[in-house]
């Protein structure tokens, strides 16, 4: 999964739909904090957390002749799980996503439409954003409890990019719940072929988040996104993504800003 693409794409949403009046009221910055699973969860469950990353999401706001930039700082934590996938062997293909964004409240009125997106809207933001991931269509939901609130989770069937070649997904979303001042979303994705074993695991690890990560699990450097699509990284060599180890992203891939 292309970890920042999602969360650009997400993250960019909820500033577009901020009024230039937040920058004139001195609500220009928004910040989340990371969240994540609890370790004894993830550990059973066999998925191993790779990347915590920050990507900030910058937006100008136009009121009258005034312009104003606002920016939302969101993250995005991942577990990845190696699995065996037929003829492309075993591959870190079982992969779930904590993705925080900021909630930007204003005299009682919520700016960022998360909040309110099913979980059939965050999939179609997704699909209309990324090239590689497409015949998605809604197979089953059910209520999970995150944080303490009962949520849907979808389960959509899916066509992903891995390695070049096409797989069939299962891509389970769960609609925003609140954690403070921030929005929370969990994606999980894996192999149409596992779903007897994983989809449990994907609601074991989605009723196992927590708002904060424990001590020593660092961020990644902030990676700033001017226009809406996501920054893969500082060095420029190969426009890949940068997801905090080695540089190559295994993991099943959902495609890049289009």
């Amino acid at each position: 999964m292309n970890r920042r693409d999602v969360i650009a794409g997400i993250g960019a949403t909820g500033i577009a739909a901020l009024s230039g009046c937040l920058g004139v009221l001195g609500l220009d910055e928004h910040v989340s904090s990371p969240a994540g699973v609890e370790p004894s969860i993830s550990d059973d469950t066999g998925y191993e957390q790779t990347d915590v990353d920050s990507v900030v999401v910058e937006r100008e706001l136009s009121l009258g002749p005034l312009t104003e930039e606002v920016v939302a700082e969101n993250y995005l934590t991942e577990y990845e799980k190696s699995v065996e996938m037929g003829v492309l062997g075993e591959q870190r293909g079982a992969v779930f996503t904590v993705l925080s964004t900021p909630k930007v409240d204003v005299l009682g009125r919520e700016f960022n439409p998360v909040e309110e997106m099913s979980a059939g809207e965050l999939v179609e933001l997704i699909e209309s954003n990324y090239d590689d991931i497409g015949d998605v269509s809604l197979e089953d939901e059910r209520s999970v409890s995150i944080l303490g609130e009962s949520t849907p989770q979808s389960r959509f069937s899916a066509e992903a990019a891995f390695d070049g070649t096409t797989v069939d997904v299962d891509l389970h979303v769960t609609e925003a719940v609140s954690a403070g001042e921030d929005l929370i979303v969990t994606i999980g994705v894996y192999p149409e072929q596992l779903r007897s074993g994983e989809s449990d695991n994907v609601r074991a690890l989605a009723e196992a988040v927590t708002s904060s990560l424990e001590e020593g699990e660092p961020a990644d450097d902030d990676d700033t996104d001017d226009d809406g699509s996501s920054d893969d990284g500082g060095d420029g060599d190969d426009g890949s993504s940068d997801d905090g180890g080695d540089g190559d992203d295994d993991g099943i891939n959902i495609g890049s800003v289009s």
